[in-house]
């Protein structure tokens, strides 16, 4: 299977604006893609280097490895990549953890990868990375789509590498409407998402940060800095792989494996999330997590761990310590 090599980051945002607003050839994932999600999960066999490892499918995931001490792990929101969680890994490096973040496949500096962009997919790339940095006792936290990505990656590979797990602003149990879930959001807010991929994405995801940090909510105080790195990053994720994620954060149940969580789990969640309403996804996940435990801000938007760093630093420290 062929992959297409991530270009460096100066080439990522030169060119990215100047994506054809009438590409449109993604209206369906390929095949492959397809197959990807009811395959058994896969035995990593991965190869590594410095700041890479390869899947099976030939598929290299950066990441990056910082300090020493209890292992905390990062999974990022869409359609970011690892950097969104700086803020988070050096307090907790300054603290004595050392702090794994990787960019996802079709994301950063990882491969934009034609198949595999489903949440199997995605759990499967984070067992190789557990595998190849023989990674035992982690606390596994996820952001958004990352909340999914972890509550996967446990219920698909189990939790004989995690301590603990926490899941903030994350898309679990399942954010699409349908007869099981009438609280869900329409399949139409996820269509105008792809909408806006497939067309002018550069102008779309200016304007999607807006409501991503709360910067639309009377006072709000959201640096041009922060919406213009979401933009920034967002430009490094492939169009193929950002569109093809979008039906992986929306429509895959993660009923079951929520139930299978078995480790300490906190759940963080901003209660003016404009992004994932908190009563279709924090608080259902609560209920189906055994013992889990809860945080709720108010005001607080879907992207709260910079809006809130220092808070949510706090309150991470103190779950790890606990």
């Amino acid at each position: 299977m062929k992959t297409t090599q991530n270009p460096s980051r100066r080439h990522l945002i030169a060119t990215g604006a100047a994506v054809a607003t009438g590409t449109l050839a993604f209206g369906m994932q390929d095949a492959a893609g397809a197959a990807t999600r009811n395959r058994p999960a896969q035995t990593p066999s991965p190869s590594r280097t410095s700041n890479t490892i390869t899947t099976p499918d030939g598929t290299q995931i950066y990441y990056k490895d910082w300090g020493e001490g209890p292992v905390v792990t990062f999974s990022h929101g869409w359609p970011l990549n690892a950097d969104a969680w700086d803020g988070q890994m050096l307090f907790l490096a300054r603290n004595g953890f050392r702090v794994i973040a990787h960019d996802r496949r079709g994301h950063g500096r990882s491969s934009q990868s034609s198949s595999g962009n489903d949440m199997n997919g995605y759990a499967d790339d984070l067992a190789v990375l557990f595998e190849a940095l023989d990674l035992k006792k982690a606390t596994m936290v996820g952001h958004s789509t990352g909340g999914g990505e972890v509550a996967r990656y446990i219920g698909r590979h189990g939790s004989k590498r995690v301590a603990k797990a926490v899941l903030i602003g994350a898309v679990p149990p399942v954010m699409l409407k349908s007869a099981a879930n009438p609280e869900g959001l329409a399949i139409e807010v996820f269509d105008g998402l792809r909408a806006g991929v497939a067309g002018d994405r550069s102008q779309f995801y200016k304007e999607f940060a807006i409501p991503f940090f709360g910067a639309n909510r009377p006072g709000a105080k959201v640096s041009q800095g922060i919406l213009d790195q979401f933009w920034l990053w967002s430009m490094q994720c492939g169009q193929k792989n950002s569109y093809e994620c979008i039906k992986a954060f929306s429509e895959t149940d993660f009923t079951e494996d929520l139930k299978k969580i078995d480790v300490p789990t906190l759940i963080m969640h901003g209660e003016d999330d404009q992004i994932v309403p908190i009563h279709d996804s924090a608080k259902k996940s609560v209920q189906l997590i055994k013992g889990a435990k809860a945080i709720y801000y108010p005001g607080a938007p879907h992207g709260l761990t910079a809006t809130m760093q220092d808070k949510i630093n706090a309150d991470l420290l103190a779950f790890l310590k606990s």
